[in-house]
Parts: structure tokens; sequence; C-alpha cells
């Protein structure tokens, strides 16, 4: 053990440790309510300690506190300090994206519905979650043509002068321009309102009975159109079951283990229906470390703009009051977290295990990693591989794309784009890459197992010596390699060829491997980011170009109405007083733009 633990050494107040190895870096942050006694357990009864929590002691060169005032301010900055660092020997929550929701602002005069990412807490109604953004969508879809509410934006919503296509496609009532009574509006709200808080057999029974009306009032057109609704709203939630006769909200949580390492199957029950699912996997850990799994799972992934339910219901008890009370003041509301009690509530959590042991065995990302690390000769696998593509247009624009694959999934959220306005006009890839590992270098771990470079054996010599000239920490250098279009230059091809620092031919990756289409894939995605990040760029250029065309505005106040807008096209739906109200602005050069916008149509 290269660490020398002295209790006296740390405090007994509740607080954060940080475990750092022999170059500094995090590999571990965990909170104590004391934190001696919590940190004296790591190094007592080693053989009694988990495998991973054996590899771990045995990294320990240094131990960093943070004392805190309570055990609640803790686990907060635990959290915090996971999320930064994602530390190795964490349960880091890797698929941590908001999942879609339907917001309804029942606050507006004519409330809208729409999809949203994010819960504000600001008086509005959530729907959700939905983990496949196309299945909400087309849920959205559905629910415009069966009650046509507005679609539009509360700034087109106050400037418009006539009513938009889906008024003229039967889609939207327009009360834009007043086509339709509020009250009539806000009865429609009420039904999608219903229908959306599991009350689809109350809104049918509703709806059937209106239907019955306008036909014996010999309205069959009226009729016809809420027959439909009854059908579209059937189609809606017959893929939803039921599971609590209660309508409670509730998240269920179970655990899973396989040869590889442990499952975590979710469940988000809705009103009593079975609305989605979800799993997740961390490999080499086993349901030794259930405890740590469950809490920092909770801790990472309800975080306060994601909607929490008054109620988790998880497989074992654990020290729940502290995440509890964190879960609350994210909601606004009591939140309790317990095991089952109920026959249903049993017969939930064996749903989810049963989910989350199907999510650990089908986790066929991770023997990919094992598959790469033989093939190309790795010290080890290739947990974190980061894919660079060097692009330009005419030696304009010149950038480096870089993406990051972890434990062979993408990791979006740490897509990163390096621009290189020294190199304009040079067309010179291979500056780019030697300059891009200067900024890589800059930014610090964690740093990659793999970097994948496009392109061939010049491009794969360029990142080697620059990081050969650059390289100062104690860790060493990333392993590199390249991916080089194979005799007819097409991209994609199955003949494409992998490159390795100090090999004078490609490696022998048979067309069609499962390394080889990997590889592939990485490639592919860092050229459609690096592209798509060159468009954005030159897009934003030329309208950047068309705002400045326009008479009385300048660089500054171009500047002034990007920031506040972020688009033309809401700049021209901007009225005078509206645009009077930006910063720097005024109303007399209010009245300028604004009569400029509406000139250019």
């Amino acid at each position: 053990m290269s660490f020398e633990f002295i209790a006296v050494d740390f405090p007994t107040s509740p607080g954060v440790y940080l475990m750092k190895d022999s170059t500094g870096l995090i590999i571990y942050v965990g909170k104590a309510r004391i934190l001696r006694k919590r940190l004296s357990s790591y190094f007592r009864s080693i053989d009694k300690h988990t495998p991973k929590t054996k590899v771990l002691v045995s990294k320990i060169a240094s131990i960093d506190t943070l004392v805190t005032a309570t055990e609640k301010e803790a686990l907060l900055l635990e959290a915090s300090l996971i999320k930064k660092h994602r530390p190795r020997y964490n349960v880091v929550l890797r698929d941590d994206k908001q999942y879609v929701l339907f917001r309804l602002d029942k606050r507006a005069e004519y409330p809208r519905l729409r999809m949203t990412r994010k819960v504000v807490r600001d008086g509005s109604v959530y729907f959700g979650p939905y983990t496949s953004s196309f299945f909400a969508r087309e849920t959205w879809k559905i629910l415009g043509k069966v009650f046509p509410l507005r679609k539009c934006s509360d700034s087109a919503f106050r400037n418009r002068t006539r009513p938009c296509l889906y008024h003229d496609i039967g889609q939207c009532l327009g009360p834009c321009v007043n086509f339709v009574p509020r009250e009539q509006y806000m009865a429609l709200v009420k039904k999608v309102e219903m229908l959306l808080s599991g009350k689809a057999a109350d809104l049918i029974s509703d709806l059937r009975h209106e239907m019955e009306e306008a036909a014996a009032e010999l309205a069959y057109e009226q009729a016809a159109k809420i027959r439909d609704q009854i059908t579209a709203i059937s189609k809606t939630i017959e893929k939803q079951a039921v599971v609590l006769d209660d309508r409670s909200d509730i998240d269920v949580i179970a655990l899973a283990e396989s040869s590889r390492g442990v499952g975590l199957g979710l469940l988000f029950v809705r009103k009593g229906r079975l609305l989605d699912k979800k799993d997740f996997f961390w490999a080499g850990l086993s349901l030794e470390d259930g405890e740590e799994v469950l809490h920092s799972f909770i801790n990472q992934f309800y975080s306060s703009t994601k909607y929490i339910p008054p109620k988790l219901l998880v497989p074992f008890e654990f020290d729940m009051q502290g995440s509890s009370e964190i879960l609350a003041e994210r909601s606004k509301s009591p939140v309790r977290i317990g095991t089952p009690q109920t026959t249903e509530e049993k017969r939930l959590l064996d749903i989810a295990r049963k989910n989350a042991a199907i999510g650990a065995q089908e986790k066929k990302n991770d023997d990919i990693l094992d598959v790469l690390f033989a093939k190309l000769n790795l010290p080890s696998r290739p947990e974190r591989i980061e894919c660079i593509d060097a692009s330009h247009l005419g030696g304009e624009g010149m950038r480096v794309g870089m993406v990051v694959y972890e434990l062979g999934k993408p990791e979006k959220s740490q897509y990163r784009t390096y621009v290189f306005p020294e190199l304009e006009h040079s067309s010179d890839d291979y500056a780019a890459l030697y300059h891009w590992v200067f900024k890589r270098i800059d930014s610090g771990p964690p740093w990659a197992d793999l970097i994948l470079i496009d392109g061939g054996k010049g491009q794969l010599s360029s990142v080697e010596k620059a990081f050969a000239d650059n390289w100062k920490s104690e860790t060493p250098i990333p392993q590199l390699s390249s991916i080089a279009k194979g005799p007819t230059r097409r991209a994609g091809e199955l003949e494409d060829r992998i490159f390795t620092p100090g090999r004078k031919n490609h490696l022998p990756l048979k067309g069609g491997s499962p390394a080889l289409l990997f590889l592939q894939r990485l490639r592919d995605e860092a050229h459609r980011f690096v592209i798509g990040k060159q468009r954005k760029s030159r897009k934003k250029k030329a309208l950047q170009s068309e705002v400045l065309s326009l008479p009385g505005i300048g660089p500054k106040t171009a500047r002034l109405l990007w920031d506040e807008y972020g688009s033309v096209q809401k700049m021209k739906e901007a009225t005078a007083v509206e645009l009077a109200k930006v910063p720097g602005i005024g109303k007399v050069r209010a009245k300028q733009i604004y009569k400029a916008f509406q000139e250019l149509g």
C-alpha cells in the first residue's frame, strides 16, 4: 500500500473526501457523516472489501478532505464533484441526458403544449418523461391533430396578424387573431390535461357523451370529429399498461448482477400507468456495491431540471434520509424513498429487476473494447476513446472536431470543437492536428486511453510528434491510431485502413469485422460533428452579414441583437417596443431597426 493512513490527520466533521493517485488525479469522491471514521474503514479488514474497493485502496497516494456543516451539504458537494471530475472508481452516471417531457403553461391566456427537456418551477404542468423522443414527438403530433391548440411561440403569438399554416390545416383554432372564445379554448386544454394525467377513461366517457349529443342534434360532422378524437386517444394510450389502481406517480429502481457488472432498471409510472423504462450498466461491480450504486444514481439522476415524482421505490433500505431531503428541495415538494410494501409495488420492483437483468446481459458495447484491446495491441482496455477530424472549406474556418466515447458509447456532452484562426487560408490539416494537441493538453484530464485520428500515416505522425514535444504528465501518452480511406478513397468502404505508431503497414483488420466497423463509426461521427459545426459557423456568418447590411446597424448593434434574440427570424418578429428594451438600443434606433426589418421582409 503506497499510502499510510493516520486517523488523527483527518477531522471528525461531516464532509467530502477526494482520493488521488500518484499523479494527483482524483480517482474517487465520497461523503461521510464522520470523515475520520469513514476513511478508517477503507484501511481496516482490507481482505473483506469488494474487488473494486481493493483496487481503489491500492491506488491511493493522497486524500484531501472538504469539511461541511451538515451531511446534507456533503451529499450535494459529493454529487457536484463527481459530475465535475468523473472519477474512475465512482459510480458515474454516463447516460444522464434529460428526457422529453410535455409542458403545459396554464398561466398563459391561451396555453400551448410543447416538448421540453428541462423542468422550470414556474407554475407550468409537466407530463412524462419519455425516453424515446420519437415516441414523444409522435404523441405530440397526434395531440395536435386531435386537440388543435396553438403551436407558435409567445413572441410569434403576440405579433401575428393573420393565422398560420396550422390553422389552415385545422390543427390550430387561431387564438392569435381571436378566432375562438377563451372558454372554448380552455375546454380543449382541460381535455389535453386529462389525457396526459392518466384520466383517459374519464375523457373518453365525456367525449362519447358529447358525440351522442351531437348525433341527436343531427350535427353529424361534429359527431364524426369527436369519434376520430376517441380513436386517436385510444391508440395513444393502448401501449400503456395500468399497474397501480391509485393512479400514483412512482419511479421504480431495481438492481441485477451479471458476470460483467451491475445493471439498474428504472420504470416510470405516471398516474398508475407504466409509461416508459430505462436501464443502466456499470462494468466491474457486483451487488455488494449496490448501496453505492443506488446512492450515486439517485443523487446524480434526479437533478432540479428533471421531473421528480413524490415516491421512489428501491430494492433495499440504505441511508436514504439525506437523499430524500435533497430531492424534496429540488422538486419543491416532499419525496419519499422506500422499499415496496404492497403486492402491486413488489410486482413493479420485479419488473424493474427483470429489465435490469436483461440490460446487463445485452450490453455489447463493452465487448468491443476487449476486441480493440487485442486487435490494436493496446496496454489496457480503451474505456475512453477520443476521435478527431480536421476540417476547413477552401482553407477557411480551420477547426478540429473531437468526439468522445466512454465504455463504447458516445458522450455528447464532452464533444468539443477547436478553432485555429492563426491557420486561416493555410489548408494545412497537419498543422491543425499538431496545434490541437497543445489545446488538448491544456484542457487537462481525463486523458483518453486511445485517440483515433481521421487520416493516414501523415496525420498520425503529426499528432505523435506534438505529444512527444509537449507531454509533461507522469502518466503515459495516450495510445494513438489513425483510420484512412482504402484504395478507392471512398468513405465508409470496408477496406478502410488502421495505422499505429512505429508500424510501417496498416493493421490486418478484415473488412466488416467488429473492430473496423466500430472505428469507422467513430470516424464518421467525428466527421459529422465537425462538418455540422462548420456549416453552422458559415450560416451564422451569413446571417450576421445580412443583419449588418441593414441601414443603421453596425457591428456593436448587431452584437446586441444577436445576444438578445439569437436568430434573424426572432429579430424580425420583435416589435419596436420590444427592440427598445434591449440594453443599448434605445427608442429611436429601435424604430429604425424595426422599419429596416419590415422592409427586409
